[in-house]
């Protein structure tokens, strides 16, 4: 294992892998690294983000990386990787998280040993576990035609009803962020501040090696902005990334003409793939983002399950204590918070 320069992560099929990700991050609190590991036969890059934490100590944070998924033994192979690693990062390195980008399949087992305390599956997933991938190598015909015919039917209505769809600006960026706010308060997630997303666009634009083209998609009725994504073209993969919608003409399914434009979009790129980024697993109405997975895999049926976040911790004892307080904060923020929201909102109504 070697460090090498960001730009060489360049070359990765993975977004969140690549060199752009890194420096980009590098604007938002962390510090990006990258490595170029040799398993066996195969060598592949690696980009390592840590940041400081709590003053004395870091956390790592391997996201949807590695790429390489040895299959077999895969438990045994992230303490090795995270054995070789622990020199290379800050000290006071409490644990390194890995964002698994593999799909489910075989056996995942917690792992001992290689000098680490052991590997084991994290309370919560960083990136989302289970997505939609549409496959867009076929004609724009095709792709329409293996979609849910209700699907189908929303996106013929979104044109019909005079929805347009306009690539904005970073002037736009203000509108789209309030609109952004207004869905975060709705669907109670969780968004990062607008100069964030203002950076997003413009690194995609600046950065000096290979960067993806990173766009904000607007849907427009008679010049009113009802809705808006981002979305990212890397390589063969376009992404949907983050989705805003206003409470203002829903019936006008501005939502689904975002979400076609977007696959045309990435059909004329030459990407062979397009991620919509996060469903929940499986149907289930009691799920607070069941509505998500209605509207998602009306666009594909096809749901990819990837083995999610794994932690493999270098000082257990106060790891334990990390995880706890975390555990707290995730019940705290998804559950107590969410339920005080939603009697404010019963209050006032």
């Amino acid at each position: 294992m070697r460090e090498v320069p960001l730009s060489i992560l360049d070359a990765s099929d993975e977004m969140l892998q690549s060199g752009f990700w890194g420096e980009f991050k590098q604007k938002h609190g962390w510090r990006a690294s990258a490595f170029s590991v040799s398993a066996g036969s195969s060598s592949f890059g690696l980009l390592v983000l840590t940041r400081r934490i709590a003053r004395l100590f870091s956390l790592a944070y391997v996201p949807f990386g590695p790429v390489f998924d040895p299959c077999a033994g895969r438990g045994e192979f992230l303490a090795s990787l995270a054995s070789a690693l622990r020199p290379r990062l800050p000290r006071g390195t409490l644990f390194l998280r890995f964002d698994l980008p593999w799909a489910k399949g075989g056996e995942m087992p917690v792992s001992r040993g290689h000098g680490v305390a052991r590997v084991r599956k994290s309370a919560s997933d960083m990136q989302p576990a289970s997505t939609v991938v549409i496959d867009i190598a076929r004609s724009l015909d095709a792709v329409l035609k293996s979609m849910k015919t209700k699907t189908r039917y929303n996106i013929r209505l979104s044109e019909k009803k005079g929805v347009t769809i306009a690539e904005g600006s970073l002037n736009d960026l203000d509108r789209w962020y309030s609109i952004y706010q207004e869905t975060a308060r709705r669907d109670r997630i969780g968004i990062h501040t607008l100069s964030y997303y203002r950076d997003l666009l413009r690194s995609s634009h600046e950065y000096p090696g290979e960067a993806p083209d990173v766009k904000l998609l607007l849907a427009l009725h008679e010049g009113e902005m009802l809705a808006g994504n981002i979305v990212a073209f890397w390589k063969t993969r376009a992404a949907y990334l983050y989705g805003a919608s206003s409470g203002v003409k829903r019936n006008l399914m501005p939502t689904y003409a975002l979400q076609w434009e977007a696959i045309r979009l990435a059909h004329a790129a030459g990407c062979l793939t397009y991620d919509l980024y996060g469903v929940p697993p499986r149907p289930d109405p009691g799920h607070p983002m069941s509505g998500l997975y209605q509207f998602k895999t009306g666009f594909s049926d096809k749901v990819l399950e990837r083995w999610g976040t794994w932690d493999a911790s270098f000082r257990p004892l106060l790891f334990s204590l990390y995880g706890a307080a975390e555990a707290a904060r995730m019940f705290y923020h998804r559950g107590v918070k969410k339920r005080l929201r939603a009697r404010t909102r019963e209050a006032d109504s």
